[in-house]
């Protein structure tokens, strides 16, 4: 294949909005692509797949020109006036390519903007029904946790990577709700690992977003007398 000719790769390329993207969409690239290929989307979710692939495209274009840029001027080929022109050629393909990029990232920005701001404007449930307690134990299992069944008396408990101990009724709260799993291929008595699920990270950073500041009281008018707390008599 000639060196400036960009290939038809079929790997998916890692664009930059691709966090940001599986942050409000709560699932992973991959996933938004497949649930895309077997038609399971609406709008404007579909669309938002349809404007990411281009994107990934167009990130495959800068990533080949760029690499073939880097080759061209590595010192491998004798300078000579044949090469100039290649890396001048090289040059203009990869501004195309980013400037084809930029574009693409518009066009994804352009849909995945509304939807991050309905998803800021409409708490998902998991996010309402966390507690600071949930918060707590959420956090423990992110660290890495298992489930073990006590040889003598057959309790089922979690723990941690910290040490922190987590009852079996907590577990099944938190797992009923989807916010975390258990890895059952394991046998309790070995350790069944545990896991927060991508319900379970909306849920955490939902609940580190900044409260709203409280209003602040208003001034009191000059030569106004001051108003007495309602504890003095």
């Amino acid at each position: 294949m000639p060196p400036d000719t960009a290939p038809r790769s079929a790997r998916r390329a890692v664009s930059q909005l691709d966090l940001r993207i599986e942050a409000v969409i709560g699932q992973s690239i991959d996933t938004l692509w497949a649930h895309r290929d077997r038609g399971a989307l609406k709008e404007p979710h579909a669309e938002l797949a349809d404007r990411h692939r281009e994107l990934a495209h167009a990130e495959t274009g800068v990533t080949f020109y760029r690499t073939l840029l880097h080759r061209l001027s590595s010192g491998e080929f004798l300078v000579d006036a044949a090469l100039l022109e290649r890396i001048d050629r090289a040059v203009d393909q990869l501004e195309e390519a980013a400037s084809a990029r930029d574009t693409a990232a518009q066009r994804v920005l352009d849909v995945l903007q509304p939807i991050e701001a309905a998803a800021r404007s409409t708490p998902s449930p998991g996010e309402q029904q966390i507690t600071a307690h949930d918060q707590a134990a959420l956090l423990a299992i992110t660290g890495g946790a298992k489930l073990y069944e006590h040889l003598l008396t057959g309790r089922l408990s979690v723990t941690t990577a910290s040490g922190t101990r987590i009852p079996y009724a907590e577990l099944q709260r938190l797992q009923s709700a989807g916010l975390v799993a258990r890895d059952t291929s394991h046998p309790v008595h070995a350790g069944q690992p545990v896991s927060v699920t991508d319900a379970g990270r909306a849920a955490l950073a939902a609940n580190r977003r900044p409260k709203p500041t409280e209003v602040p009281k208003p001034a009191t008018r000059p030569g106004a007398w001051p108003s007495t707390p309602a504890q003095r008599r």
